[in-house]
Order: structure tokens, then C-alpha cells, then sequence
């Protein structure tokens, strides 16, 4: 595989990666259109094209050889395995998606479609705009306070600017924050892997905030082998 991909190690059975700014991918990813929002499909077949997924921001599937897969430059990927059931899934989750517990719902929607138990799920929370680098205003600060996230373990306030990018103001931490929702859905502690790239910082990968929204995309991907 392209050595310039982020490879996880999720154990037997399964492939996830994430592409850097020069990487090649290795096959087709399915991938959807998305749009900040907390609709999930499930991938039936191989073949489907963004346009046959408009509007879908998670992904599950139970299919062996088939990737899924969600494009990011600073909202936070995260891929699912359940090793018992052979299933996956790839979520889209930007701070509009994270404040939907769209993680929770993609969880809900592995168990009520294959019975997956959610202390059986491995998880990876991909490169992303880390809690330094996610400075917002109080909106997106209230938007979090009244969906119930636990405000003292994802929430910083830095005082003034010292002149440097992102310094001062409110802060939140989105990794932090799946986590949490990854953990009220039952999955492990010790599943939950956290890649702890800032994808603002780290110039080898795509950032909309350091770029501009018409940047590249990482292409988040998880597979079952077949």
C-alpha cells in the first residue's frame, strides 16, 4: 500500500486509512455527497457514485471487498469495525454533524441492521482540526452546551488573542467530543483509537480553515477483506 497513506490497525479482517496530500488512492471508495448533517446509508452494493448518495454523511456496510470512505480536510473521520459481525462503517463528522450525535446514530444503525453491540466496535478518530486549532464563536459554543456534551471536558475559553492564528477565544475540542459520544454509545475506552493529527498544523494533510474551502479532501476509508 502507498506508504504516504495513514494506515490503522483495527486487527483481523479489515483495511482503514486515511490519504495524505500526495497519496494515491490504492482502489475505488464509495463515497456520498455530503453536507454537514446526520443521514446514514447503508452500502448494498458495489458501484454506487456520489450522485447515488446525495445528502449522506455515514456509511455501513457488510460487504467484503467493498470500500467506503468520507472525505475531510479538518472535520473528524471516524471508522467503525465490528470484528464479530464483519461490518463497517465510515463517518462524516464536522462540528454540524458531531453536535447531531451522527456517530451514535451510525452506531444505532449497525445494531438495527446486523445486531452489532456497540463494547464490540473498534473506532478511529482520524486526522482532524485539533481543539488548539478549533477556535469558534459562541454559537457554535451554545450549540454544544443544549445537545448535552460534557462542556468542561470539551470547552475552552483563552482569553484574548496574543496574534498568532487561532489563539484566544473559545475553543472546542471535536476530538475529545466523539470520543465522549463513542463512549455514551458503549464502546470501549480501550477500542477507541484517536490519531491526534491536527490537520491545521500539519501541512501533509488538506485543512479548509488553513487553505480555503476549495482545498483537497483526505479521503477517510475502511474495507472488510474479502
Amino acid at each position: 500500500m502507498d506508504s504516504e497513506l495513514l494506515t490503522y490497525d483495527l486487527g483481523c479482517g479489515v483495511e482503514a486509512f486515511s490519504t495524505r496530500r500526495e497519496s494515491v488512492l490504492p482502489y475505488q471508495v464509495i463515497q456520498g455527497h455530503q453536507v454537514h448533517d446526520s443521514k446514514i446509508a447503508l452500502i448494498d452494493r458495489p458501484g454506487l457514485t456520489r450522485e447515488d448518495l446525495e445528502g449522506y454523511d455515514a456509511f455501513i456496510t457488510a460487504l467484503p471487498g467493498v470500500a467506503i470512505g468520507v472525505r475531510t480536510a479538518d472535520c473528524v473521520p471516524v471508522l467503525l469495525y465490528d470484528p464479530d459481525r464483519r461490518v463497517v462503517a465510515a463517518v462524516h463528522a464536522g462540528w454540524k454533524g458531531t453536535v447531531l450525535h451522527i456517530v451514535c446514530k451510525a452506531i444505532g444503525a449497525m445494531s438495527a441492521r446486523f445486531g452489532c453491540k456497540a463494547q464490540d466496535l473498534r473506532a478511529v478518530i482520524g486526522p482532524s482540526i485539533g481543539p488548539d486549532s478549533f477556535q469558534v464563536g459562541e454559537d457554535v459554543v451554545e450549540r454544544f452546551r443544549a445537545n448535552r456534551f460534557p462542556m468542561k471536558d470539551i470547552w475552552s475559553f483563552r482569553g484574548e488573542s496574543d496574534g498568532t492564528p487561532m489563539s484566544g477565544g473559545h475553543h472546542i475540542d471535536l476530538w475529545m467530543a466523539n470520543r465522549w459520544l463513542l463512549e455514551d454509545s458503549g464502546v470501549l475506552p480501550a477500542n477507541i483509537q484517536t490519531a491526534g493529527i491536527d490537520t491545521f498544523t500539519d501541512t501533509s494533510f488538506f485543512s479548509a480553515r488553513r487553505e480555503g474551502v476549495k482545498c483537497g479532501r483526505i479521503i477517510n476509508s475502511i474495507k472488510l477483506y474479502e
